[in-house]
């Protein structure tokens, strides 16, 4: 240990100069001193874009300033006419009443979400959407990619969105179309929805009209005419009203002059009395008699015919003033009696017969004019238009005579024939 002791005490460090420390300390700051030069270079350089880039924008901003000042509308394509128009375009009117073009984007069960370009979407619940009663807008032909005009009918102020309707759009239409109607003086289909004491309610263009008892030709009740189309005819329409009044009976009379002695026709049977069988041709009730069924004697008229059942008939006679059209198929049998056999037969030769019957008519009044014509040199009595043989009237006055005074004709017996006592 002692020997160790003497070896670390001999051990002796040179002591450092001055100079050596001056030198070791210029080494080392050297570096350090480079370092911050590059610094400082790189940062006065970015500092002089930075201002160049300044003064840049400062120049494209005065030149821009200048620009609008003086020129603003220059080199722009967009001008104040095309602004002007993309605020019509994109501009609306949310007051109640307003139209709007709107395009249907969704659909749901209560009804349509419509695009009308406003600050929020619009909605048209479901029974807004037809003048008709549906269950869901598809059912109105309303789907996603639909535009329509559409009226602003109220707001919902949960979330400030717009309440559409059609329907609203489609009553103006639809009384615009029965006034249009009524000028033309058309028979217009209506089905019965309901009734009460003084008539029964018909739809008509979708509107709910009233025909009163005295203007439906048959005598139906309320009841019976339920969900049946009728023909009708316009006699009041006041849209400011709501008030639409029409008449079956007016309907009928015109239907009714249309409908030509010897000509057929497809009816339905309606129902079943002791003396005929009341049929439906096409609005119109005719009687078929019962004595004009066939030419075989019928005494039950069930046994050949059923309410429902469907057969053709021609027409007799036709009193306007009164509603009133005889039928027959007895002039349709080609042989006696086959209503009763052969029924089916009857009808599919029915506009043969029915021709043979006219042609047979138009003959005997070609002879009963011809033997009119005859007669006269040897009675000395003209022949009227009319093909009726009378008095020379010559010395009449002009004017005529004064009939006001004859007293109406008395029916003979003062018994109506079955027709009658039916109604």
């Amino acid at each position: 240990m002692a020997s160790l002791a003497q070896q670390f005490a001999g051990l002796i460090c040179p002591p450092l100069s001055s100079s050596r420390l001056t030198e070791r300390a210029a080494t080392f700051s050297k570096p350090k001193r480079a370092a911050n030069s590059v610094v400082t270079a790189k940062a006065v350089a970015i500092s002089n874009v930075q201002t160049k880039e300044r003064h840049k924008l400062k120049e494209l901003f005065e030149e821009a300033y200048e620009r609008c000042r003086t020129a603003p509308l220059e080199g722009v394509s967009f001008t104040l006419e095309d602004f002007h128009a993309a605020l019509d375009t994109y501009d609306y009117n949310s007051e109640i009443g307003t139209r709007v073009k709107g395009t249907v984007f969704m659909t749901d069960n209560n009804g349509a979400f419509v695009d009308i370009t406003a600050k929020s979407s619009a909605y048209l619940p479901v029974q807004e959407a037809s003048i008709h009663k549906i269950k869901r807008v598809e059912e109105a032909g309303i789907v996603p990619g639909m535009r329509e005009e559409f009226v602003i009918i109220g707001e919902n102020e949960a979330d400030d969105s717009l309440i559409l309707s059609l329907r609203s759009i489609q009553y103006e239409l639809a009384w615009e179309r029965c006034r249009q109607l009524q000028a033309e003086d058309a028979i217009v289909k209506g089905k019965v929805v309901g009734g009460n004491r003084g008539g029964v309610v018909a739809v008509v263009e979708g509107l709910q009209g009233f025909v009163p008892f005295s203007q439906i030709s048959s005598k139906s009740s309320a009841e019976e005419l339920l969900d049946k189309e009728v023909p009708l005819k316009f006699v009041d329409v006041d849209e400011e009203q709501s008030r639409l009044v029409l008449s079956n009976r007016k309907a009928m009379a015109d239907s009714q002059a249309q409908l030509g002695i010897g000509s057929v026709v497809t009816g339905t049977v309606q129902s079943l009395k002791p003396y005929g069988a009341f049929i439906d041709i096409g609005g119109i009730n005719g009687l078929l008699h019962v004595s004009q069924i066939s030419h075989d004697r019928v005494s039950d008229i069930s046994t050949v015919l059923q309410p429902g059942d469907t057969l053709k008939v021609m027409i007799l006679s036709h009193d306007r003033e009164r509603g009133r059209v005889s039928l027959s198929t007895k002039k349709l049998e080609p042989t006696p009696g086959d209503m009763i056999r052969n029924p089916k037969l009857v009808f599919e030769k029915a506009e043969e017969m029915a021709r043979t019957f006219r042609q047979r008519i138009a003959q005997a009044e070609a002879m009963a004019r011809a033997d009119m014509l005859r007669f006269q040199p040897e009675s000395g009595l003209p022949l009227s238009s009319g093909g009726i043989l009378g008095p020379n009237i010559s010395d009449l006055p002009a004017e005529g005579l004064d009939l006001s005074d004859v007293p109406p004709a008395d029916e003979s017996d003062g018994h109506g024939t079955p027709e009658e006592e039916s109604d």
